[in-house]
């Protein structure tokens, strides 16, 4: 399998897309983590408003404890106390509520600025690296066997530019179907080019 081309221009341009490729993800991960991190300060009232509440309750809950305690009318002066205690229970509730949407939130604005970024990699980038990869490491087995030269010089005749076809000679065609070497090897080497791979490998 080659992961990158044998020629320079074409091995420097893979290599350094792959790397631009690399820093995009990079970023956008990062990003997506920083936007996250903004957001969850948003939880910081919520917190807050817990620990509040959740205090006042229980110290509401203790002087109520403590107040029931007092002879005849201790139980009259405890339902206001549990009263409050509830509120404040309730105000606790309403800030874990709180935290659990922006949580929610940082969590969907975070992914939601993933798909764009990763989805042009996954669906452009990937699959033309790997559809080369593919194509290299099928030329290049080709390239070593005599009957595999033959079908990359036919690939060079149905793909290639008529220019550059004409260059290796004149009747190009002819010359392949006589089975010419040298049209071959060319022919064959065009095509190796075109991926970027060197026809001696």
């Amino acid at each position: 399998m080659k992961i990158y081309a044998d020629r320079f221009p074409t091995a420097a341009r893979q290599f350094l897309t792959d790397l631009l490729v690399v820093v995009w993800v990079y970023a956008a991960i990062r990003g997506a983590l920083w936007l996250h991190d903004l957001v969850q300060k948003l939880a910081v009232p919520g917190q807050k408003l817990e620990g509040a509440g959740g205090g006042l309750a229980d110290n509401l809950a203790e002087a109520g404890g403590k107040v029931g305690r007092v002879p005849l009318v201790g139980d009259e002066l405890t339902a206001p106390f549990e009263r409050a205690a509830g509120a404040a229970r309730a105000l606790a509730e309403a800030g874990r509520d709180q935290q659990e949407l922006v949580d929610q939130l940082a969590v969907a604005l975070a992914v939601a600025v993933l798909i764009f970024p990763l989805g042009l990699v996954l669906v452009g980038w990937l699959p033309l690296r790997v559809r080369w990869i593919r194509r290299a490491g099928s030329a290049a087995k080709l390239a070593t066997a005599p009957a595999g030269r033959d079908l990359l010089a036919l690939r060079a005749l149905a793909g290639q530019p008529l220019d550059r076809l004409t260059r290796i000679a004149p009747d190009v065609a002819e010359a392949w179907r006589r089975g010419d070497d040298a049209t071959v090897e060319a022919l064959a080497a065009l095509e190796l080019r075109r991926l970027g791979l060197r026809a001696g490998r």
